[in-house]
């Protein structure tokens, strides 16, 4: 595990500055690549500048499946697919999902056929998943790559949580509780990468090179899932 993988005195492209061009070893070692971190540290803010700073085609984010309601500010089959328990519970049941877990009340799912198409077509099959399901995709893909995002402090990640004001005060306290778990969890990932206040392109930049350094390895191959 390393806590800063690049070192202080790695180059970061700027977030206007393309990828380089796509060649034939982007697609030669395709990744199962799981991104977690507790709730309110950013990952969605950070996928989506990563979406942005993809200049080639070699990343495929996986859209998690959840029961949880749709936030106002979400949109079905981007932010998350949204259904009923009783759609998630035939998706367990036909073994379409890598992995499902309960967090918060919901259940939340990786469906196997984003997975599977990505890394067929020689793409990184991108995740955000939480650690319980980190976990699972472990013990059955153990050459994912898996990547832990934290905040630069607990009371930083407890503030994000109350500005977001999508919980209640109980949910809040759960949330709080959940995330000091998690954060013990992170020595069980390859990489650690903290989310620095205002710096969510340097966030995305740096899960960027771990991947692009990870490729050139050449250490991982495609994941049978």
């Amino acid at each position: 595990m390393s806590i800063d993988p690049l070192g202080p005195s790695a180059r970061i492209r700027s977030a206007d500055e393309p990828r380089p061009a796509a060649t034939d070893a982007d697609s030669a070692n395709p990744m199962l690549v799981i991104i977690s971190g507790p709730s309110g540290v950013g990952k969605d803010t950070i996928i989506e500048a990563l979406q942005q700073r993809d200049h080639r085609p070699a990343y495929h984010y996986v859209v998690t499946c959840t029961t949880r309601a749709r936030r106002p500010n979400e949109v079905d089959g981007v932010s998350y697919n949204f259904m009923t328990s009783a759609e998630f519970a035939a998706l367990r049941e036909s073994n379409e999902l890598l992995e499902a877990n309960e967090v918060h009340g919901n259940w939340y799912g990786t469906p196997r056929a984003g997975v599977r198409a990505a890394l067929a077509g020689g793409q990184h099959a991108i995740l955000k998943i939480d650690v319980q399901g980190a976990r699972v995709v472990k013990a059955c893909a153990p050459e994912a790559l898996l990547i832990f995002v934290v905040p630069p402090s607990l009371d930083t990640l407890v503030e994000h949580l109350k500005a977001r004001r999508t919980e209640s005060a109980e949910q809040l306290e759960i949330r709080q509780r959940d995330a000091a778990i998690e954060l013990a969890r992170k020595d069980d990932y390859d990489y650690v990468v903290v989310n620095e206040e205002g710096r969510v392109d340097i966030t995305a930049a740096r899960i960027e090179q771990i991947i692009d350094q990870e490729e050139r390895r050449g250490s991982r191959r495609a994941v049978a899932v």
